[in-house]
């Protein structure tokens, strides 16, 4: 069953998930997408960088993120994209080994057109020891069950000021 603008409130909040950040998983993302050398190179990761060895990129950080956000909530969302996110920040870094997990709450809904609305939704990334390790707000784009035409009005208690 999918999940409609309709059947989103606003305070909603959830968790979900458990993601195994692996080694082989950090270097061979961002060998292809952040070489930068504290997230390639473990021997000077380990010996030169503030980090003591190699990290994850933070635009991995935030693809396995979204991973978790679509295992949990979006895969059974009647979503059609994003407008894009604000309030990106990585906060700690993650790193091999680490178990993320992610917090989801739902801050505002915005009718847009008829057939769809806007909701914008802060998801936090926590790792194994509960660290806030990245967060972002998004800014996602949900079909209406009915043409809002021919609906009732939202609730206006559902929109944030």
């Amino acid at each position: 069953m999918s999940v409609f603008y309709e059947d989103v409130a606003v305070g909603e909040a959830e968790s979900h998930g458990s993601y195994e950040v692996t080694r082989e998983e950090v270097l061979r993302f961002a060998e292809r997408y952040d070489p930068q050398w504290f997230h390639v190179d473990v021997d000077r990761a380990e010996t030169e960088s503030p980090y003591g060895g190699v990290i994850a990129s933070g635009w991995h950080t935030a693809a396995m993120t979204m991973r978790l956000l679509v295992d949990g909530h979006l895969g059974d969302a009647a979503t059609v994209g994003a407008k894009g996110v604000d309030d990106l920040r990585w906060r700690v870094p993650v790193r091999p080994g680490d178990t993320l997990r992610i917090e989801h709450e739902v801050l505002e809904k915005v009718p847009e057109r008829p057939e769809r609305g806007l909701v914008r939704a802060r998801t936090r990334t926590f790792n194994g020891d509960d660290e806030e390790v990245f967060h972002m707000i998004g800014n996602v784009m949900y079909l209406r069950r009915e043409d809002a035409s021919s609906a009732p009005a939202d609730d206006e208690s559902d929109d944030v000021e």
